[in-house]
């Protein structure tokens, strides 16, 4: 019996408050964010979509999914790295980020690589 291959997609996620885009008398929260993805396996795998699952304070829920990252499906050789720079909208100043990436390894195993929830808040929010 072979032993199932490990992936392993280091995913590292950073976000930021965009004021000049949002209107807070509007409850309307802009944020910024960028993911480093690197591929820390012995494959070479290609991202192929991405399932995110965005909460506000207030416990509104929005999941979105869809093909690939910014109109691209990047393909990492081993220990390559892929950045990108998105954004997304809150009705309230904090709320969380996770979600996964469906992956497929050159051979057509498909995995998924979870991304680690991430806070986003309007700085001075949080105490």
């Amino acid at each position: 019996m072979s032993e199932k291959p490990e992936f392993v997609i280091e995913i590292v996620p950073q976000a930021s408050y965009v004021p000049d885009q949002s209107d807070e008398t509007e409850d309307h929260y802009v944020f910024a964010y960028r993911i480093a993805i690197t591929n820390r396996s012995a494959v070479t795998v290609q991202l192929i979509s991405r399932h995110w699952i965005i909460r506000d304070m207030e416990g509104r829920e929005q999941e979105v999914s869809g093909l690939g990252v910014i109109g691209e499906q990047p393909v990492l050789e081993p220990g390559q790295s892929f950045e990108y720079m998105s954004g997304t909208t809150l009705e309230c100043p904090v709320g969380t980020m996770r979600g996964s990436y469906q992956m497929r390894t050159t051979d057509g195993t498909l995995f998924d690589a979870q991304i680690p929830e991430f806070l986003l808040s309007v700085p001075r929010t949080l105490h």
